[in-house]
């Protein structure tokens, strides 16, 4: 072994103290560095395809951070859904009312609190190239991903409609011409197991063949103490496979992609007055393990897919085709008032009346197509163009129970929508110098719905009463959509970046008329955006770091308002929001052992609309709010954007060491989310308190990566916490993921 000189000791004693001092000062992206090799700590390059091309991440003029490998395997250990990315990199939010389906994404603060499962979101999610575009869609396990890309800011050029605030792509694994897979089998608390893995054929010279999938169930981990309703609560079982098929030749190349999920459950659990009136604090008595309803609980998906991905190479320019179909069926009931009875014989607390709900969807099919050109030469001047068509077709039922007389049904609602949309679109990169480069581009889109509804059965009434014709909305709109960046390369580590985009997001309806005869339309929304950065190597490209300041405005910004005492949601237009920031990343290989990630985003967001006003909650919280024109609202104007904390931060630390002929390994990751808004409306109640979680792993590799061991824990510290409500009936409270931990083994060949 070479014995290091004196001032080559200090010279890296030197580097490590002056990585943790930027560290502390320049916080980064939460994204594992990706292994260094055996005799170097330079971070590797990260790529991404942000712009529909592989390019370096730090060439890309935009705010945007990935995940994959390590990070992702950490996050993910105990078998959590696709929310186990929120605040995992600035500016990223993410929740669910629905447990494991139905997410609900949030960027920069611009997202939708919308429940019903009709509801658009701005955030758009590619997985494999495909819009996902349902929220039920977009739920899909995390498993066998090469790498996640969080895009922060409209991408309304490339990505187009209903992006407004950025969008999240999914990469998943590719077949490659090797013989190759993993296994990796984690058992946890509550009898959790995580079962995951691939394997990777070559068939010939030209095909391959890639199987991979995850199993994950959880016992039963919430009781009802009770002799009615659901006894027992919070287990699940939830499966997803892909397979996919790779045929190349040296001009031609296709990815056949087919897909599955099918999660049985429960859905989320509704907690009657668990909130201390006129504080967000839960109450003394509260017990997670103990759930006393009189209603039921269930929630099942099953959803599948395939898509066709080909590309041509011809001189000068390549042709893309992504063919994509994807269908699902989801249906979730819940004791939505969170309790049992009604008036003096009710609990936990007063409850002044029952309310049962279940919502499904027997049928979603969304079928999209798009065709792209692009160069293919190095020359100065780089083009995309393509056409874009996508089409859904979706039933929403609603279904009301009569909880005191048996949780039978008792009402009945459908809706119906077909959601057609068209594009076309196209983006330039000029490099007018070595240093220097500028891209452009531009979409028209046009967007298309078709929505009935009908309350075939009134909750209360007979079935032949109570009824209602059928309504209709037909909402169209047009839009053109562009954006203008540049980056400029200072030297070989630093590069300068601007960007203006816009981003739209089409019309929307809201037809949840199983308690009222109420629909509403909200008009298109229209956001327009600036942001600047540097992205940089430094401590001889052992360390990266990224800077980005942000400022939007979103005109006609679509809102999801409550309705007070009805359990019933109305979408209104704001004249106008803005949001300005900064996001900040830093990763670093401190020295051969140690490695860190930090993150942190500043999102202050304001509702501009002094005229606006909602129906805030209908269960006497304490509101905050001035009262509005008309009695029983309040006006919203200055409040901060819902579920839109100010500050999101995150940190991760790896030691590792030589130990025999393996590396132990240990390191942590925390992630902090500010206090936010849970409504539109400000209530003493309903302002959820900011919350740090931990995570930790300890393992061993040895035999070359071949083989890992490790230990882990979520919410290590077990925080507890009010993070969403229920607002039109008593103060209904959902908490956080109690803490988990076990064990992981996973194998490579």
């Amino acid at each position: 072994m070479q014995k290091l000189s004196s001032h080559s000791v200090l010279k890296v004693q030197a580097r490590s103290l002056i990585a943790l001092a930027i560290a502390s000062a320049f916080p980064m992206q939460s994204a594992w560095a990706q292994e260094a090799s055996n005799d170097t700590t330079k971070l590797e390059t990260v790529i991404v395809t942000a712009n529909r091309r592989a390019e370096n991440i730090k060439e890309v003029p935009m705010s945007i951070s990935a995940i994959k490998g390590e990070a992702l395997d950490t996050y993910n250990a105990s078998g959590q859904d696709i929310r186990f990315l929120s605040a995992r990199v600035p500016s990223l939010n993410i929740e669910s009312d629905f447990g494991r389906s139905f997410p609900r994404f949030y960027i920069r603060g611009l997202g939708n609190t919308d429940f019903d499962l009709n509801a658009s979101q701005p955030v758009g999610l590619i997985f494999d190239d495909v819009v996902q575009e349902s929220p039920i869609l977009k739920g899909f396990p995390v498993f066998d991903v090469d790498q996640v890309e969080i895009l922060r800011g409209p991408q309304g050029t490339l990505f187009g409609r209903n992006s407004p605030a950025g969008v999240l792509k999914f990469d998943s694994a590719k077949p490659t011409n090797r013989f190759e897979g993993y296994g990796s089998l984690g058992y946890g608390n509550n009898n959790a197991v995580n079962l995951e893995g691939a394997i990777n054929v070559p068939l010939s010279k030209e095909w391959a063949m890639r199987f991979s999938g995850q199993a994950q169930s959880r016992d039963d981990r919430v009781t009802n103490p009770r002799s009615t309703g659901e006894k027992n609560l919070e287990g699940y079982r939830d499966n997803a496979a892909r397979l996919q098929f790779s045929y190349k030749t040296s001009d031609f190349s296709a990815l056949i992609n087919l897909h599955g999920r099918d999660m049985s459950g429960n859905a989320t659990l509704f907690r009657a007055n668990i909130i201390q009136k006129g504080t967000n604090n839960l109450v003394p008595s509260f017990d997670y393990g103990t759930y006393p309803t009189d209603g039921l609980n269930t929630q099942t998906l099953t959803s599948s897919g395939a898509s066709l991905r080909l590309r041509w190479d011809l001189p000068g320019m390549s042709v893309y085709s992504i063919t994509a179909y994807d269908k699902a069926k989801f249906y979730s009931r819940a004791d939505v008032d969170g309790g049992y009875g009604v008036g003096a014989t009710s609990g936990p607390g007063f409850i002044p009346f029952p309310s049962e709900t279940a919502d499904g969807l027997p049928y979603l099919r969304q079928i999209t197509q798009e065709v792209r050109v692009e160069s293919n030469t190095k020359d100065p001047l780089q083009w995309i163009a393509g056409l874009y068509y996508f089409n859904e077709k979706i039933q929403v039922d609603s279904f009301d129970y009569n909880t005191l007389g048996g949780n039978v049904l008792d009402g009945y609602a459908v809706q119906h929508q077909n959601a057609k949309s068209y594009a076309a679109f196209g983006s330039l990169n000029y490099a007018v110098s070595d240093q220097f480069k500028v891209r452009a581009g531009m979409r028209y889109t046009k967007d298309n719905k078709d929505f009935d509804a009908q309350r075939q059965w009134t909750p209360g009434k007979a079935i032949s009463a109570g009824g209602t014709s059928i309504l209709t909305e037909n909402p169209s709109a047009s839009n053109i959509t562009w954006d203008l960046s540049g980056n400029y390369a200072l030297d070989k580590s630093t590069n300068l970046f601007a960007r203006v985009a816009t981003g739209y997001r089409a019309p929307s309806i809201q037809g949840r008329i199983l308690f009222a005869d109420t629909r509403s339309v909200a008009q298109s929304e229209k956001n327009l955006s600036f942001e600047a950065g540097i992205k940089k190597d430094i401590l001889d490209n052992t360390a990266r770091v990224s800077a980005t300041v942000f400022h939007y405005t979103a005109k006609d910004l679509q809102l999801t308002a409550g309705s007070g005492s009805v359990n019933q949601n109305k979408l209104v237009n704001a004249d106008k929001a803005v949001g300005q920031g900064f996001e900040l990343d830093l990763q670093a290989n401190l020295n051969r052992n140690w490695k860190t990630t930090v993150g942190v985003s500043y999102n202050d967001t304001e509702i501009k609309d002094d005229k606006l006003f909602v129906a805030p909650c209908g269960n006497g919280c304490t509101v905050t709010n001035t009262k509005g024109p008309v009695a029983g609202t309040v006006l919203i104007g200055g409040n901060p954007l819902p579920r839109a904390p100010k500050w999101v931060g995150n940190f991760s630390l790896k030691y590792s060491t030589q130990i025999g002929a393996g590396t132990l390994y240990a390191n942590t990751d925390w992630a902090y989310k500010d206090s936010y808004n849970m409504f539109l409306y400000e209530a003493k109640e309903y302002k959820a308190k900011s919350m740090l979680e931990g995570g930790l792993r300890v393992g061993y590799v040895w035999a070359d990566g071949k083989y890992e061991l490790a230990a882990y824990g979520r919410n290590i510290t077990n925080k507890q916490q009010v993070i969403a409500a229920i607002d039109f009936n008593n103060l209904t409270g959902i908490v956080n993921e109690p803490r988990s931990y076990g064990v992981q083994f996973k194998a490579n060949f």
